[in-house]
């Protein structure tokens, strides 16, 4: 008979390790969950965007969403907004990702309608009342928003390092994980090449039945044990390296952004992440078409400010070949790493370990049949992942450096993607080109981000359909839910400083 998966070993501890941990011993309770963390190891703790799928993660976890903002100094995201990227010049060269759908999404041809009556009135200001918050810095909720309910939806910014030590008591007060704070010294396998134990320098060989490597770059399990290669994707997605900064505010007063602002540098991007108590700033950049030193430079034009010397961060922009091999898991950055321009290195997170925990192998027989489910998830993810973010490349109009021009060169462009551009040169993106019940970016992300960089269809032929009927009502309504909210929504700190005094309501 098949051994049994009765004690899962995670291996590596950050915001990767204990939302895992969290994930599985919450949902199967009679499971062993141990997690073993180097105690001299610090978290990379640069990771401070979320999805509104982390609202669903925490809540599945049995987390207190306003212990979450008193502990993790978090704030509110609405969605992103993009400064620089079509043009590189002027006040009036942004657009906004938001987080909601198209007020009519799916329900008449927005598209159509908007290129035909209303061409020069931005997208997403048109068919969403979002990035209208964004713009007044409104919170998604109100005081009377019960935890995790949404009156906009939102994901959240909040402090990586205290992130990961927030979630390390909830899992081990409230859902007995088991932690091992050692250094794991040796492999011990099977015969049959499974691990069979992990050998640590004080608590001896900790056997387990699956192993999850969250262990960061090093991929000591996956990478390092097993040899599963890095799939390199610099050949598409430039960037493999970042400064990161954290600058004070002006005053204790000082709005707080609703949205992760992204903008446009000649050989990179900057984020900027607004919290309760401080900004989180970064550079990320292609070494191969610019210096560390000219990076920093431009950071510091952009901070505006002192700041003090930035922290150096480099990494190779790709994916494993395998993500589940025998009985070990590789997530977070173990499973590999892109820029962070979509904030989707969390979200994979999440979803790893919830497919992990979701279809959770009963024994050693059945695993190999998850893990090839999972592998061929993961590898379709990453790959809709890394289309999506070349996206805001190719269709960028900036002609001030090689980098910019070098990002639209043909051959450094996904074959599927270049594919899709020639079909949305004549209707929208539609479930037709992501039709996986749970897709990265649905849709209507990649309409954002299109018709937000200034792509514009064949106006005659997406136009000549007769579902343009019904349009115009939703963009009254989304025009008027944004009178509704702009006159009910209390400012993003207003609420966050509510929430951190008088908590929130159950759900």
């Amino acid at each position: 008979m098949s051994s049994m998966v009765n004690h899962v070993v995670i291996v590596g501890g950050g915001s990767a390790g204990w939302l895992t941990a969290g994930v599985i011993a919450a949902d199967h309770p009679s499971l062993t969950v141990t997690l073993i963390e180097s105690p001299d190891v610090a978290p990379i703790g640069v990771g401070e965007g979320t999805w509104p799928s982390m609202r669903d993660t925490l809540h599945r976890i049995g987390v207190s969403e306003a212990a979450f903002f008193r502990e993790c100094d978090a704030a509110f995201k609405q969605g992103s907004r993009f400064n620089g990227w079509r043009h590189g010049g002027g006040a009036e060269d942004y657009y906004f990702h938001p987080f909601v759908l198209p007020q009519g999404f799916g329900e008449a041809d927005l598209v159509g309608c908007w290129q035909r009556d209303l061409p020069n009135v931005p997208f997403a200001d048109l068919v969403s009342f979002q990035p209208h918050l964004c713009v007044q810095g409104r919170a998604p909720k109100q005081p009377a928003t019960p935890e995790f309910a949404a009156v906009a939806n939102y994901g959240y910014h909040l402090d990586a390092g205290k992130f990961g030590v927030f979630l390390r008591k909830h899992c081990l007060e409230k859902l007995g994980v088991r932690y091992v704070p050692d250094h794991v010294t040796a492999v011990n396998s099977r015969e049959n090449g499974d691990i069979a134990s992990l050998q640590t320098k004080e608590h001896g060989a900790l056997e387990g039945d699956l192993f999850i490597d969250c262990t960061g770059m090093q991929s000591l399990l996956l990478g390092r044990h097993y040899g599963v290669p890095l799939l390199h994707r610099k050949d598409v997605l430039f960037n493999d390296s970042a400064l990161a900064v954290q600058v004070p505010y002006a005053s204790a007063d000082s709005p707080i952004a609703s949205q992760t602002t992204s903008t446009a540098q000649r050989a990179g991007w900057i984020w900027d992440i607004g919290l309760p108590t401080r900004r989180g700033i970064g550079h990320v950049y292609a070494s191969s078409h610019t210096t560390d030193e000219q990076a920093e430079a431009d950071l510091r034009a952009y901070v505006g400010v002192d700041m003090p010397t930035p922290r150096k961060l480099t990494f190779q922009p790709g994916y494993r070949e395998q993500f589940w091999h025998r009985n070990v898991v590789a997530i977070g950055l173990s499973a590999g790493f892109i820029e962070p321009l979509e904030a989707s290195a969390l979200a994979l997170v999440e979803m790893s370990a919830a497919m992990v925990s979701d279809d959770l192998p009963a024994t050693r027989d059945a695993m190999d049949i998850v893990a090839r489910r999972f592998n061929d998830a993961f590898t379709y993810r990453w790959e809709r992942v890394i289309e999506f973010l070349k996206l805001h490349y190719v269709l960028s109009g900036r002609t001030d450096s090689d980098y910019w021009h070098d990002n639209r060169r043909s051959e450094t462009i996904p074959a599927r993607l270049r594919e899709l551009l020639v079909l949305w040169r004549h209707r929208p993106p539609s479930r037709l080109d992501f039709n996986r019940i749970e897709e990265v970016f649905p849709s209507a992300s990649w309409q954002y981000v299109l018709y937000g960089m200034d792509f514009r269809p064949d106006r005659e032929r997406i136009t000549r359909r007769d579902s343009t009927t019904g349009a115009d009502g939703y963009f009254r309504e989304a025009a008027e839910l944004t009178r509704r909210m702009l006159r009910a929504l209390p400012s993003n700190r207003e609420m966050i400083d509510h929430i951190r005094l008088h908590g929130l309501q159950k759900i």
